[in-house]
């Protein structure tokens, strides 16, 4: 495990949707889940080389009343299974069911969970023991960036996925690497890794 001198542990946030898994907007069931090529060897890369590897996810679709809170632990499940299946792990799944535009009224609220507020990041910080100095958040949206720029870390923004305007970005939250996907991502991390 990668730890500081304060024995605080590093991790790589990981967006979901066009980040680990296939984007087919609104994910409704596992049956709909395929990773991304080159996601299972970047997971293994990560663990090996120490990160917590943890997936911070909007989920509008909750808020939407596209799909309940028990069918997206049950997607969320069998992702995981899916990529420990396949020889790597992950080590929490973090969501944000909020929409302010949502129909289903305890979800329609606004929070400071949903990207790009950073609050799934610094819940795993205080629940994980995290430096987020050290720690890296890897997407394909400007939100993912701004929510990890927010919570302290460097941040990967993958080319890959339907959003790629960076224009709206605040100043000084540009990301720091710009790759085509979170194999590329998790080589240089570990690459440059201290």
């Amino acid at each position: 495990m990668t730890l500081n001198v304060d024995g605080k542990r590093r991790a790589v946030f990981l967006d979901r949707d066009d980040t680990v898994n296939r984007d087919v907007s609104y994910l409704r069931s596992a049956d709909q889940l395929e990773l991304l090529p080159g996601v299972i060897e970047a997971l293994q890369l990560l663990g090996d080389a120490g990160f917590l590897r943890i997936i911070v996810t909007n989920q509008s679709a909750v808020a939407r009343g596209i799909i309940t809170i028990e069918k997206l632990g049950e997607i969320h499940e069998a992702l995981v299974a899916m990529i420990r299946n396949g020889g790597a792990d992950i080590d929490a799944i973090y969501f944000c069911p909020h929409f302010l535009e949502g129909s289903i009224d305890e979800y329609t609220i606004k929070c400071d969970c949903r990207k790009p507020m950073p609050g799934m990041l610094l819940r795993a910080a205080e629940e994980f023991n995290i430096d987020l100095r050290r720690s890296f958040m890897v997407g394909d949206r400007p939100a993912d960036i701004e929510a990890g720029k927010r919570a302290g870390c460097s941040c990967f923004f993958i080319t890959s996925g339907i959003d790629t305007d960076l224009a709206g970005l605040p100043p000084g939250q540009q990301p720091d690497f710009v790759v085509d996907s979170l194999l590329a991502a998790a080589k240089i991390i570990t690459d440059t890794d201290d």
